[in-house]
């Protein structure tokens, strides 16, 4: 696996591999990111997408090419809160993105990181699954991304859960 900023110079040069890992690498958190700040599916697409041109308009000016990552998930951010901006004029982004309070946004970000820490230390195919279920694809969407057949992508989403289930209660059991 190629680091990000090897993957950001490779991508500036015209490498579709580069692309298409850095967005099978770093797609999922910003779909997530865009469907948390409540966008439609379609909306999120746009939001994503907008990203990705961002990065392509802004590639020669990255200042910490090791940082695309979270470059990336900030502008998918962005781009959602502006299009949730559009959807609702007169509306600030504290207001779209409100969080009750300091102490629970804390709480809720740790709670985030764990799941995502978690899900990256399975096994595929169930860290990629639960990605692609984080961002809402469908079933046959899953299957044609994972390379498996349509009618086993319950029972391995089903199992994939159950285990990421096991390791949460496991480090709530140690902590």
């Amino acid at each position: 696996m190629r680091d990000p900023a090897e993957l950001l110079a490779a991508a500036a040069e015209g490498d579709r591999t580069a692309w298409d890992e850095l967005e099978s690498r770093f797609g999922p958190r910003m779909w997530a990111v865009a469907r948390a700040c409540g966008l439609s599916p379609s909306d999120a697409a746009d939001a994503v997408q907008g990203s990705w041109l961002r990065l392509l308009q802004h590639l020669p000016s990255i200042r910490d090419p090791a940082g695309v990552g979270a470059w990336l998930v900030t502008t998918a951010r962005r781009e959602a809160l502006l299009l949730l901006r559009k959807d609702r004029p007169g509306v600030s982004s504290f207001e779209v993105a409100e969080d009750p309070d300091p102490e629970s946004a804390v709480l809720e970000a740790d709670g985030r990181r764990l799941l995502w820490k978690t899900v990256s230390d399975l096994h595929e195919p169930c860290r990629s699954l639960l990605q692609l279920v984080a961002v809402d694809f469908g079933n046959q969407q899953m299957a044609a991304r994972l390379g498996l057949p349509v009618g086993s992508i319950g029972p391995t989403k089903a199992r994939c859960l159950e285990k990421l289930r096991t390791l949460i209660s496991i480090q709530e059991t140690a902590q």
